[in-house]
């Protein structure tokens, strides 16, 4: 048994065991070199300064961080919409959604993507408390929470602030997770307060760490819901609050990357030495070597030379790491390729036609459902009897690698395979030319200027 409100749920042990690997992907090089002998591993006869060398020359590609960036892109191709069923006032909210200057599709994007990197992000659906001496709780009249202009606005809650939860029967009884708050030190200087906040149906509280005392009750206050105001966005979920990271393989590959590029880079960096070889000198003789200079030496065996690497297994690692880049290509596109997912409606189920969506697109329709009740907490708060929905307008075409698949369908229209028209089109929906142009207009220029020179 435990009163310690910092102890970690098993759940989250295990979620923090995938943190450990994308965590550092998206923090990028720093991040990387950082997490040092996790993710680089020392070789046994490697010393350690070698080894810091190393690690701290080693550079990262991009590969989960941008995949994660560009599928956020596609789900966010347009700004979100809201629906006719929102009122009013949360519209209003909607321009200011977090109280930080964030709009909803700001603050939206950044609570996808981290989902989609991580596996499970959170929304938490605050109140400004404005408490009357004889209303501890809070709950004042609307009159009053529009004087003074209090209202709901949203926490992003990233997964590895969570500590743990507690549920009975599916609905969700205590959460817990860490904040951080800055208070004012001195004139000009801030200090930095790590706080762990528990939320339960109808109330919260928040405790710090006082050292010796421990964890001891800092605030705690009433909230007017029944139910704690926390929405979780899955996008590989594996049980009650966890989730695994839809792209760990892709984090895997791009971990292997980054060590084998290491690999590389210090292989590379010894063979572009190459080491003087010298025979039949005398063992104390002194050799002047440079430039605009002449060695002599009264025996005619001796010599000196140099020790050049072959660059075998330098071609060989370069061909390795061009393969993996092509491998984290595939494993990122996998989000794109059309699944047939489960009926989405009673009324679809009865009529038994399935959709077929990608991965990115069901995981953009559970971003959708996870707003909507944001939106209905907001609502609840307000006295609002709907929060309504969103929409989001993503491009979900498969096209990933446009570098590999517009030179195809050039050489295709070169050899007659395809009509300049379709690969006109093609190059507009990959946004290579811009969408307000027409093919006829593009037709008539092209002949009007005269014939190609063939100059490239």
């Amino acid at each position: 048994m435990t009163d310690d409100p910092s102890v970690l749920h098993p759940a989250v042990v295990k979620m923090r065991e995938y943190l450990s690997i994308v965590g550092p992907l998206l923090g990028g090089t720093l991040a990387m070199r950082e997490a040092g002998e996790a993710l680089l591993p020392r070789w046994p006869a490697e010393d350690s300064e070698a080894y810091k060398c190393r690690l701290m020359t080693s550079t990262l590609l991009p590969a989960y961080s941008e995949t994660v960036s560009n599928m956020g892109s596609r789900v966010f191709a347009e700004p979100i919409q809201l629906g006719d069923d929102v009122p009013a006032r949360l519209k209003e909210y909607w321009q200011d959604i977090d109280q930080q200057g964030n709009d909803g599709t700001v603050f939206g994007r950044v609570w996808f993507e981290d989902a989609l990197g991580k596996a499970i992000s959170f929304a938490y659906v605050d109140f400004q408390n404005i408490a009357q001496p004889d209303q501890p709780g809070g709950v004042v009249t609307t009159a009053d929470l529009i004087a003074v202009n209090a209202r709901p606005y949203a926490v992003h809650v990233r997964p590895e602030q969570v500590l743990g939860w507690r549920q009975k029967n599916g609905q969700l009884t205590q959460f817990r997770f860490m904040e951080v708050v800055s208070e004012e030190e001195g004139t000009f200087a801030e200090k930095h307060i790590e706080q762990v906040r528990v939320l339960e149906p109808g109330y919260w509280a928040v405790y710090r760490n006082n050292g010796k005392d421990g964890w001891a009750l800092f605030d705690e206050g009433l909230t007017s819901l029944s139910y704690i105001p926390i929405v979780p966005l899955y996008t590989k979920r594996t049980g009650f609050m966890s989730a695994k990271p839809p792209l760990l393989e892709l984090a895997h590959a791009n971990v292997k990357y980054w060590q084998s590029q290491s690999d590389q880079d210090t292989i590379l960096h010894y063979a572009r030495v190459p080491i003087l070889f010298g025979a039949g000198f005398d063992k104390d003789a002194e050799v002047l070597v440079g430039g605009g200079t002449l060695v002599r030496h009264d025996n005619v065996e001796a010599k000196l030379s140099y020790v050049e690497h072959d660059g075998k297994c330098i071609d060989a690692g370069r061909m390795s790491l061009k393969d993996m880049i092509e491998e984290m290509r595939i494993a990122g596109a996998k989000l794109l390729r059309v699944e047939n997912a489960s009926p989405k409606t009673a009324e679809q189920a009865k009529e038994d036609a399935a959709i077929e969506m990608s991965p990115l697109q069901m995981m953009a329709t559970q971003f959708e459902d996870a707003y909507a009740q944001v939106l209905q907490i907001m609502a609840d708060y307000i006295g609002e009897a709907e929060g309504g929905h969103v929409q989001a307008n993503g491009n979900f075409a498969a096209d990933y690698v446009p570098e590999t698949t517009l030179p195809l369908l050039l050489n295709m229209a070169a050899q007659g395979k395809l009509s300049d028209e379709t690969l006109f089109g093609e190059y507009k929906r990959r946004g290579v030319l811009a969408s307000e142009l027409d093919w006829a207009n593009e037709k008539e220029r092209i002949e009007s200027q005269g014939p190609s020179l063939g100059l490239v």
